[in-house]
């Protein structure tokens, strides 16, 4: 079990002062089995009015909305939890589905729905030619296939941080040959979906002791991957950032369809263009030898 201290700033400068438009958070961490969130606090000055809820996938949402006019912008949260993923998970899965292709059960695929269809226009199919020459064999092991599709990214693709907003699609990051983990997340998400699989995007925590993990930057960033249900084994994450298969080092905290539905901090504000004068965000992510209790 590993105790890890999160702390998630976002700073917002202004010029001259404005009128803060709604403000949507989604930083709480998703809880599993392998994920306890032992505690959160959420601290935003100006002070905010906040409401929460879940949205359509299960995340916690907060809503906050601003009273007065200010020229900053500062959201933090704080948050302890208990990582127990194992470092070498063994997945069960279920016997029809060992080896692809498989059905899934029809409780199952009207369920995942848009999960798995892919998103992307591609009208020439080009991310079917890329992805079929993958597939081994038919039929093939399915873990097997699905890490082979992650290195291929990684083989494929250079890790290039990048500090505008947005995600490229799946094609423009083959055809750029860089992208970010976002990028990356997109473009194994979308050629499993074109093999059948469902998958969700994931944004969340890396947690990176060795320094030795790609997807972050020394201020630290949040970081995004993909899980792909398989039966009987469930929701399986996937970082082809990392080329790594399981949740040992990683924080969810939000999980959807498209990446733009797992922003950390989205909202808006009144004013001029030129009012917008800087956007700071800082991540720490450290291990914790505390005794903590539940809030």
């Amino acid at each position: 079990m590993t105790h890890l201290a999160i702390t998630h700033k976002t700073h917002y400068r202004f010029r001259n002062t404005i009128a803060l438009g709604p403000h949507r958070m989604m930083l709480r961490p998703r809880e599993t089995r392998d994920l306890t969130l032992l505690s959160f606090k959420l601290d935003i000055w100006p002070e905010a009015l906040i409401d929460w809820s879940h949205d359509v996938a299960g995340n916690t949402v907060a809503s906050a909305s601003f009273p007065s006019t200010t020229r900053e912008l500062e959201i933090t949260a704080r948050m302890l939890v208990d990582l127990r993923a194992p470092v070498w998970p063994v997945f069960p899965i279920a016997a029809s589905a060992t080896s692809y292709p498989f059905s899934y059960a029809p409780d199952e695929l009207t369920d995942l729905g848009a999960l798995a269809t892919p998103q992307y226009c591609d009208q020439q199919k080009r991310l079917l030619g890329w992805v079929e020459p993958l597939v081994a064999a038919r039929p093939t092991d399915t873990l097997a296939l699905l890490k082979d599709i992650s290195h291929a990214i990684t083989a494929q693709v250079t890790y290039r941080e990048r500090e505008t907003e947005g995600t490229q699609g799946p094609l423009e990051t083959l055809d750029r040959g860089w992208g970010t983990c976002r990028d990356f997340a997109v473009l194994f998400a979308e050629a499993v979906r074109t093999l059948g699989f469902g998958a969700r995007l994931v944004s969340g925590y890396l947690f990176d002791p060795r320094q030795d993990r790609i997807g972050t930057t020394k201020a630290g960033a949040t970081h995004a991957w993909v899980e792909v249900f398989i039966p009987g084994a469930g929701w399986i994450a996937f970082d082809p950032t990392n080329r790594s298969v399981g949740s040992a080092n990683l924080v969810a905290v939000a999980a959807a369809r498209n990446i733009h539905q797992i922003s950390p901090v989205s909202g808006s504000f009144a004013g001029r263009d030129t009012d917008f004068l800087s956007l700071n965000v800082t991540v720490n992510v450290s291990a914790e030898v505390a005794n903590y209790s539940r809030d």
